[in-house]
């Protein structure tokens, strides 16, 4: 799953070297710290937010095909 928010995030910012996903993985949870630079966190989060409610939803899914919730957090370096 790391691989697919990498490859999601990394298509979206201009700075590709600065980013840095952190996993944390608990029994019933997934956790990503996605960090990015700072000029990059508007093309992550979007219009309104937009942007990154679709990146969690479809890191929802594919948590839940292992019975997990996921959640992601956008944190700027």
């Amino acid at each position: 799953m790391e691989e697919i928010l990498k490859t999601i995030v990394t298509n979206l910012v201009d700075n590709k070297e600065a980013v840095e996903i952190k996993t944390t993985e608990k029994e019933k949870s997934i956790s990503f710290d996605v960090k990015v630079a700072k000029e990059d966190m508007g093309k992550v989060i979007g219009r309104q937010g937009r942007l990154a409610r679709s990146i969690r939803a479809v890191m929802k899914a594919f948590a839940n095909k292992e019975h997990k919730r996921a959640t992601v957090e956008f944190i700027e370096n």
